[in-house]
């Protein structure tokens, strides 16, 4: 039987690199294939991720309410300009009849007592007053004053004769508390700075009144 003829080296050479330059297509496909299904998902993914973001935000709108324990609440209160006196029902007060002019209530630390018929003008606006008697302590004040300073529609001032030891008051809202390291502080500005109680949204806390 006659042998089979032998192919040329230079043939099966070529074969070989044919037959690597066709794995090396297939090996470049496959990762291109790979790459683009990444790629389609991670769009998905950012898509989705500004999707969450935007519908997060409510043209700075707060978020829904929540309980704070021990904030009271006292209805709707008088909203009248006066030039007179005011006799307020509550220590400090939070809301009812007050002066045509406001506190000045951008993060303003009043180191003296407030008149109270401006500053409830100031709650109008959506500001809270964070107020304090003689049982707060030097550390209670500091506390409180680096939480104030820079702040907007927020302001503290001493309260010789209110009956707790920190009070925080927006307008018909109140809570009062016995140290400025308690967590309520906090949960009761980001809840009532500018938050569904106020009266008058948008209103300004410059240019009014500064004792």
């Amino acid at each position: 039987m006659a042998a089979a003829p032998k192919e040329p080296s230079g043939g099966r050479h070529a074969k070989i690199e044919a037959l690597r330059r066709e794995e090396r297509r297939h090996e470049r496909r496959r990762r291109i294939i790979i790459w683009s299904t990444a790629g389609i998902l991670a769009a998905a993914l950012a898509g989705g991720g500004v999707w969450a973001a935007s519908t997060a935000k409510d043209d700075g709108a707060k978020p829904e309410s929540t309980a704070i324990a021990g904030v009271q609440t006292f209805g709707q209160l008088s909203q009248t300009h006066v030039q007179t006196p005011v006799t307020y029902s509550q220590t400090p007060p939070v809301g009812g009849d007050h002066n045509p002019v406001w506190l000045n209530c951008m993060g303003d630390v009043y180191t003296k007592p407030v008149p109270n018929e401006n500053a409830v003008h100031s709650l109008e606006h959506g500001a809270v007053w964070i107020s304090y008697n003689d049982k707060a302590t030097p550390a209670d004040v500091d506390t409180l004053s680096a939480k104030v300073k820079g702040g907007h529609h927020v302001f503290m001032s001493p309260y010789p004769t209110q009956p707790g030891t920190i009070t925080l008051t927006a307008w018909s809202t109140q809570l009062t508390v016995d140290s400025a390291s308690d967590p309520r502080v906090n949960a009761f500005l980001t809840q009532y700075v500018l938050g569904p109680q106020t009266p008058e949204p948008g209103a300004a806390c410059t240019g009014g009144l500064t004792p």
